[in-house]
């Protein structure tokens, strides 16, 4: 069975005003339409796929995301052009996003083109843009 995609990702941070004040106008800069903003949820949609943010009920103060436990590991968009990951990266350090890297190539995939960055609990954010249909038929 063929599967059509991410239907979505749902995402528990720590600090969830902090959290908030990063991914709604990230979202919202990536055409993303606001279904849910209600207490500790923020739920959107876009690009076929939804990004839900919640507050964690488990993680004390200053607790940060472990890229390497179990989980998790990074979360990445793939964009139309190597342009839209230029903007992207523009707009991200507008926000303040931690960068992990500025937009380079990489060899994953033929012309693979991605700027990496975390959001205020430290999840790790990619864009890529893959010329074609890169590794997928």
């Amino acid at each position: 069975m063929e599967m059509n995609g991410i239907a979505h990702f749902q995402l528990t941070v720590a600090d969830y005003d902090a959290a908030l004040a990063f991914y709604k106008p990230l979202l919202e800069f990536l055409e993303m339409k606001t279904l849910f903003d209600i207490d500790n949820f923020y739920y959107a949609v876009g690009s076929r796929t939804g990004i839900a943010i919640s507050k964690s009920t488990t993680a004390k103060p200053g607790t940060r995301f472990d890229q390497q436990a179990i989980g998790l590991h990074h979360l990445c968009f793939r964009a139309r052009s190597r342009d839209d990951i230029d903007t992207l990266y523009a707009f991200v350090v507008e926000l303040g996003a931690k960068i992990i890297h500025a937009p380079q190539e990489d060899n994953w995939a033929p012309g693979y083109y991605s700027v990496l960055f975390e959001d205020p609990d430290g999840i790790r954010i990619e864009a890529n843009f893959v010329p074609g249909k890169g590794h997928l038929d």
